[in-house]
């Protein structure tokens, strides 16, 4: 607060990109525990109302000429459909409600995280992590039930020279423990990068000499993150099906 005051006083320009992304109590208090309501609990459960709202209430009253709801539903249907189908096939269209839950979930909280004062769930590592690491479970679990020991042909790259097998094992094996990190670090890094660089085009906004740049920024900046909100969510579903190809089809 003395920081921030003598910034004032000075003339100076104070903000923090990175606030925006704190974890606070909705009820009051510093002490979190893992049964407190905070702000993610709060924009996660409305991620999922809204879920439940446009794909359960909004295409309830299903019609041959749809509504705006129902034609959205459709849509978001078709189009997470055709990619299980294309990238894992058609054996995977069994694990199409998983796949589309996770989609719905993304897109969702992307775009809700973009309503001015709200908060970002799919920026903390916390919530992308868990989403990659059911991701990756589910994948393996899967790849043993179905293949027995032979989905273990995942890491033997059978079309490589005898010699380097034993390497090119040790390094799939590795890309393949990797992969919750680097499933779940493209999505928060990305979405918290995006947020990050609009918080700090609106601090300059409060300079009149640069308000009008900084303004265009912010918005050519909004624009993109509306962007990104919808790819990163598509790139993490896709993602998924490859994993879940590989689990279905280990052999090279």
């Amino acid at each position: 607060m003395a920081s921030e005051a003598h910034g004032a006083e000075s003339g100076g320009l104070e903000f923090h990109p990175m606030d925006q992304f704190i974890i606070k109590p909705l009820f009051g208090g510093d002490i979190i525990n893992w049964y407190t309501p905070t702000n993610v609990t709060l924009w996660m459960a409305l991620a999922v109302v809204a879920v439940i709202a446009l794909m359960v209430v909004g295409t309830r009253r299903r019609a041959v000429v749809p509504s705006r709801s129902q034609s959205i539903g459709e849509l978001a249907y078709g189009f997470v459909y055709k990619m299980v189908e294309d990238v894992a096939g058609k054996d995977a269209i069994k694990f199409f409600p998983y796949i589309m839950t996770l989609f719905m979930f993304i897109v969702f909280a992307n775009f809700l995280g973009l309503i001015p004062m709200s908060f970002t769930t799919t920026s903390h590592f916390g919530v992308t992590v868990v989403l990659a690491l059911l991701v990756f479970l589910t994948v393996t679990v899967v790849g043993f039930v179905k293949n027995g020991m032979g989905f273990l042909g995942l890491f033997w790259v059978s079309s490589a020279p005898l010699a380097l097998r034993p390497i090119l094992a040790i390094i799939e094996l590795i890309s393949y423990f990797v992969r919750p990190v680097s499933h779940s670090i493209r999505l928060a890094g990305n979405v918290m990068a995006g947020h990050a660089v609009i918080k700090v085009f609106a601090g300059f906004a409060a300079i009149a000499v640069v308000s009008p740049v900084s303004v265009v920024a912010i918005t050519a900046m909004y624009g993109l993150e509306v962007l990104v909100a919808f790819i990163q969510a598509y790139v993490f579903t896709i993602l998924t099906c490859v994993y879940l190809k590989d689990a279905l089809h280990p052999s090279h």
